[in-house]
């Protein structure tokens, strides 16, 4: 009764921190392998995590420091080799006694780094693994039925804790990206034909949203890319780039955005032939710039090349298909507001056109729009009637013009009629 009531508080335990915790799956984790280990009287434990088909250390109790940083560096793939790789391989609890006496096991770092002997691993499902619960002893002790039922318990409960997390986690990132393009329109409407707020507020929250440490935005301006904004960009690199003038070489991420290549994933800068081959601007992006994983997303209006936005990480880790996403979405507003401000530059030249033209004629000359309000007019309309510029300003109607001359007697000794009532 006893061990039948520590069980039941430990597991009540665990559920008050899952539901604490929300987001923050590191202290639930902890606490699982901490109380798992405890209860079942092992001296260590891990809870590996399913990360791109391997599975690596989440949490970590009793092992070895040596050992810890070792999984780190070799993460373990589904074999029966380990026991994490053991459970993930075959989705249910393993049980090993001794694994020294194990022909399979093959994991022998576990033995001379942690002095693991007995050990037990439990699958953490759904649907399929997505983690592991290891606990070790370092004598030739096997767990009970009673320990390996209540290591289940505490698998089920990581479960739930991982969902939680991941469901709080991508509430938060859709609604900081939504969050984050509302801004950017904001700003694309509140300055029409002024691009460099845009391109501003776009590479800021591209920057922020995709966790890199710098990045750059350029456009293509006669057939050459100029950059228009950069944050963070390390000063050395930046110093580099304003003297290097070569062409771009085949292969390189300038070469393909020119190709029109919509998404550029470099996953490890360092590891290239280009950077191997001693391409100097792969070299000055990895030895100056300290930059290893990059993103590059291509601006392109039809099949014309715009420009690009690129952002950068000094360490090797891959963006996600969230914030491939998320860049691809914030180049297609880059290209709308490009050619919103291309259009309104249109207009407002022609405007000026139109304004030469009519402040050089002889005549008065006013245009009225489909609404008969005014529209344009030249010095001469203005001065033929002695027009302020507050009274024009306001672009009054036909019939407002027409009352105004009447009242100030232009048209004779007149009284204008009153306004019809539809």
């Amino acid at each position: 009764m006893q061990e039948s009531l520590e069980y039941q508080t430990a597991t009540s335990d665990v559920l008050k921190v899952i539901s604490r915790s929300g987001a923050e799956l590191e202290a639930v984790l902890d606490t699982l392998v901490k109380t798992a280990a405890r209860l079942c009287d092992a001296q260590m434990a891990f809870i590996h995590r399913l990360d791109d088909g391997v599975y690596r250390p989440a949490a970590v109790l009793g092992f070895s420091s040596e050992f810890t940083a070792y999984l780190e560096a070799h993460p373990l793939a589904p074999g029966r080799g380990s026991i994490a790789g053991r459970v993930a391989l075959e989705g249910r609890a393993i049980h090993i006694p001794d694994v020294a006496a194990d022909p399979e096991y093959k994991l022998s770092q576990s033995i001379v780094m942690a002095k693991q002997r007995t050990a037990l691993g439990v699958p953490l499902l759904r649907d399929e693994p997505i983690g592991v619960i290891v606990l070790a002893r370092q004598r030739v002790q096997s767990f009970t039925e009673k320990e390996i039922g209540l290591v289940t318990t505490f698998a089920d409960q990581a479960v739930i804790a991982m969902e939680n997390a991941r469901l709080i986690t991508e509430a938060r990132e859709a609604l900081e990206q939504q969050t984050a393009t509302a801004e950017v329109l904001q700003v694309i409407n509140s300055s029409p034909g002024d691009l460099m707020p845009v391109f501003d507020a776009m590479l800021d929250r591209a920057m922020r949203l995709c966790g890199a440490a710098f990045g750059e935005l350029a456009i293509i301006e006669g057939g050459q890319p100029r950059t228009v904004t950069t944050r963070g960009v390390p000063a050395a690199f930046a110093k580099f780039r304003s003297r290097y003038r070569a062409s771009p070489l085949p292969g390189s991420i300038t070469a393909r955005v020119f190709a029109g290549e919509p998404v550029i994933h470099t996953i490890d800068a360092a590891d290239s032939d280009l950077y191997r081959e001693g391409e100097p601007h792969r070299r000055a992006m990895v030895d100056l710039g300290g930059a290893r994983t990059s993103l590059a997303v291509t601006l392109m209006k039809d099949r014309d090349v715009l420009g690009a936005i690129h952002v950068y990480r000094q360490e090797v880790r891959p963006f996600t298909e969230k914030q491939i996403a998320l860049l691809q979405n914030f180049a297609a507003q880059a290209v709308i507001a490009m050619e919103n401000a291309r259009l309104l530059n249109e207009i407002r030249q022609r405007q000026a056109e139109l304004r030469v033209t009519f402040d050089n004629m002889v005549d008065g000359v006013a245009m009225f729009d489909g609404e008969l309000r005014l529209a344009a007019w030249n010095r001469n309309f203005q001065e033929l009637f002695d027009l302020a510029d507050d009274f024009l300003a306001e672009r009054r109607g036909f019939d407002e013009h027409v009352r105004y001359l009447t009242e100030r007697g232009e048209f004779g000794e007149t009284t204008p009629r009153p306004k019809s009532v539809a």
